[in-house]
């Protein structure tokens, strides 16, 4: 019996003490928790009355605006704008008038103008040398009809080893310019000057330019036989297709050139093609003596 009582009265004492220490324990959160939720300035020892002051003084520290600061901007706004409405008024009244230009003034306007356009054209070509020494011969007959009759300015440049033309201001159009340029560059091919000259005068004279290769590839000794063929003894197949076609041809080397009118070209150019691929003069003579009445006389 005594050691049952004695066992109850400690079993209440457990008890009371568990409940002990579960106060002490939600104490001990709540103490936590209030000390998360009070602000850092009260946890480091500074009072929120404190925090106010400070923010107060900052706020007492910052400039303010001046009361009348937006009255002088307006007021700034208004003189500029009365200030640009004077200088359009003053600008409007003493802006210069011209009188409109008269038919004459606007016509020496023009041909100053086109003057001025056409100095502006020079054409250099260049001189190979093996025709350098026949341009010093000929120069009188190169430059003349240049300057009588197209009224270009023309010159030698000895350094550069060219001739240059250009347009001045009593040149009729501009396109003799080019006509000048391709006078010369037949001139230098190889043509005589009186037939350069024909490039000058003529507006339906041509030039055409092709290679024996064009045509049939040869080498060595054939080569030469073909130029051979081309040429004549004395240069009298050459000679005969251009009575023939009333062209000009000029044998260099491997390259033929031919001047003349479109359809004379054409005749004398396949005359050229038949002889390089072996056909005998004879026939060639008679194809073209066939296809002459074709040829126009002013070719």
């Amino acid at each position: 019996m005594v050691s049952s009582s004695s066992a109850s009265s400690v079993a209440p004492r457990t008890l009371s003490s568990v409940s002990k220490g579960k106060e002490s324990v939600k104490s001990s959160i709540v103490g936590s928790s209030t000390k998360a939720s009070m602000p850092a300035a009260s946890r480091n020892g500074v009072d929120d009355d404190d925090d106010e002051d400070l923010l107060i003084g900052s706020s007492s520290t910052v400039p303010s605006a001046p009361e009348g600061a937006a009255g002088i901007n307006g007021g700034m706004d208004l003189d500029d704008g009365e200030a640009g409405s004077a200088a359009a008024e003053s600008g409007s009244s003493s802006r210069p008038s011209f009188a409109p230009l008269s038919r004459t003034q606007q016509s020496a306007a023009s041909s100053s103008s086109s003057s001025s356009s056409k100095q502006s054209q020079l054409r250099r070509i260049p001189i190979p040398p093996h025709r350098l020494t026949p341009l010093k011969s000929d120069w009188p007959k190169l430059y003349t009809p240049l300057v009588d009759v197209a009224h270009l300015q023309v010159r030698m440049n000895v350094p550069r080893k060219c001739v240059e033309i250009r347009s001045s201001p009593h040149t009729p159009d501009v396109g003799l310019v080019q006509k000048g340029a391709d006078m010369l560059r037949a001139y230098a091919l190889g043509f005589e000057a009186d037939d350069a000259v024909a490039l000058l005068r003529l507006d339906d004279v041509f030039i055409d330019t092709f290679q024996i290769k064009d045509v049939k590839t040869l080498q060595g000794d054939h080569l030469s036989r073909a130029i051979g063929r081309l040429a004549g003894k004395d240069g009298r197949t050459r000679y005969a297709i251009e009575n023939a076609t009333r062209t000009r041809i000029v044998l260099a080397d491997d390259r033929i050139h031919i001047l003349g009118g479109f359809q004379a070209i054409r005749t004398a150019r396949n005359a050229c093609v038949s002889l390089v691929l072996g056909s005998p003069p004879g026939k060639v003579y008679a194809h073209v003596s066939l296809s002459e009445p074709t040829i126009p006389k002013d070719a």
